[in-house]
């Protein structure tokens, strides 16, 4: 007999509109983990200080989920768990002093932990204390965490898990979410040639079976019900084609980085530094050739050990001087993503003292997101950043301007005379 759901599988991830293709595939996704781990860090901290308050709007713990939610399709409102609901006092943490230090536990205790018990024995700990409204959405937090342990959870992959398997997963408790967790676990090993260690792409596929992009085979083995399953298979490669528009969009999005990032690659190099692209955009094509034509094929040994290393390898575009020590610039390109891990990958740099120069970090995005990027500033998960000198570089100057100062400019002048300081 046919393996329809592995034929399933190989199906989803040929889609050029499935989750695995738009998403898991997607260059922006890892960059995100750092960020997000960090900012994590902070609401630990804020908690273990008494310092995180009674609010979620303009806290740390909102920055950081509103950033998980901005990613693409499968974590589009990862919020809603964590919004606070007055009527119903859910989730229990923002007026519970008590339930906020568990919650801020849980996190620690996950944040350090290794291992798949240690985190199955902090999940149980904080289950026990029946924290109203504070369910297993907080797996989305412990899937940055540790993404070869924790699979994501929302309602289309609950639905899509109950599908493929015949399983009657609940949504809202922990002990449900632990049960699908091990069901996930071994429908990713049964078909992990397909898949990932990451548990991402498997939850990326019951996801796109939960918002029924996809139907799951059938139950039955008969060769009716089969065969009536992958000509409706065939069938959805013509609903693929009319939802073609907002893939596009996504791939214009990503030229458009692309192309960002080779002016500020071009530039750098018409004004004698040495340029480095980050690590996982260097085999981008662009023009022809490879967006890391010309760069730096790794970054110096000072900057490789540092503190932070692993992040800043991920910005954008990197300036350095003439010796190749020391970063002169560095740029990240926020076209439509949260501004949110690029300000981390800036203060992991900055925080390595030694190794930039003050005024020459840069947030490079269209005109019309300035005001955006400084209501974000404002937010207290950003206030050390006004002691930085981060300057806004919007799209339209660079173009205008770039050439100008490839032909005429000396060091950071040009480049800081476009930019405005934030």
């Amino acid at each position: 007999m046919t393996d329809l759901l592995r034929v399933l599988i190989e199906r989803w991830r040929e889609d050029s509109g499935s989750t695995y293709r738009t998403w898991f595939l997607w260059d922006e996704r890892l960059k995100n983990f750092r960020s997000i781990r960090r900012g994590i860090a902070q609401v630990v901290e804020e908690i273990e200080a008494g310092t995180f308050g009674n609010v979620y709007k303009g806290s740390s713990l909102e920055t950081i989920v509103g950033s998980i939610a901005e990613q693409r399709q499968i974590f589009k409102g990862a919020d809603h768990a964590f919004l606070w609901k007055p009527k119903l006092r859910i989730p229990d943490i923002y007026e519970d002093a008590a339930n906020q230090r568990a919650f801020g536990r849980l996190l620690h205790h996950c944040c350090c932990c290794d291992t798949e018990q240690e985190l199955v024995d902090g999940i149980e700990t904080i289950d026990r204390l029946a924290i109203k409204g504070l369910g297993p959405a907080v797996a989305n937090l412990l899937y940055f965490l540790h993404p070869t342990l924790m699979p994501p959870f929302n309602t289309a992959i609950v639905n899509g898990f109950n599908t493929v398997t015949g399983s009657k997963v609940k949504l809202g408790r922990w002990d449900q979410y632990l049960a699908m967790r091990q069901g996930v676990l071994e429908l990713n090993r049964s078909y992990r040639d397909l898949l990932s260690n990451d548990l991402g792409a498997i939850a990326g596929f019951l996801f796109d079976v939960g918002t029924e992009r996809f139907s799951a085979p059938p139950v039955g083995t008969g060769d009716a019900a089969r065969d009536a399953w992958l000509l409706e298979l065939s069938k959805a490669r013509e609903t693929a084609k009319r939802q073609e528009e907002p893939i596009a969009a996504a791939r214009e999005s990503d030229l458009t980085h692309t192309q960002i990032q080779a002016w500020l690659r071009d530039l750098g190099l018409a004004l004698g530094y040495k340029v480095w692209i980050a690590a996982n955009d260097r085999g981008r094509a662009y023009n022809g050739t490879t967006l890391a034509a010309g760069c730096l094929e790794r970054l110096p040994p000072s900057i490789e050990e540092a503190a932070g290393a692993e992040s800043i390898r991920l910005i954008d575009v990197l300036w350095l001087d003439a010796a190749g020590s020391c970063v002169t610039a560095a740029f990240e390109v926020e076209h439509t993503t949260s501004i949110y891990s690029g300000i981390v990958r800036m203060l992991d740099l900055a925080l390595s003292s030694d190794l930039h120069a003050t005024g020459g970090l840069f947030l490079v995005a269209p005109d019309g997101r300035e005001d955006e990027v400084r209501n974000q500033l404002r937010r207290p998960a950003f206030s050390r950043v006004a002691d930085l000198k981060v300057r806004f570089l919007p799209y339209g100057e660079l173009e205008c301007n770039k050439e100008a100062i490839a032909r005429f400019g000396t060091g950071m002048k040009g480049i800081q005379a476009i930019a405005r300081l934030l």
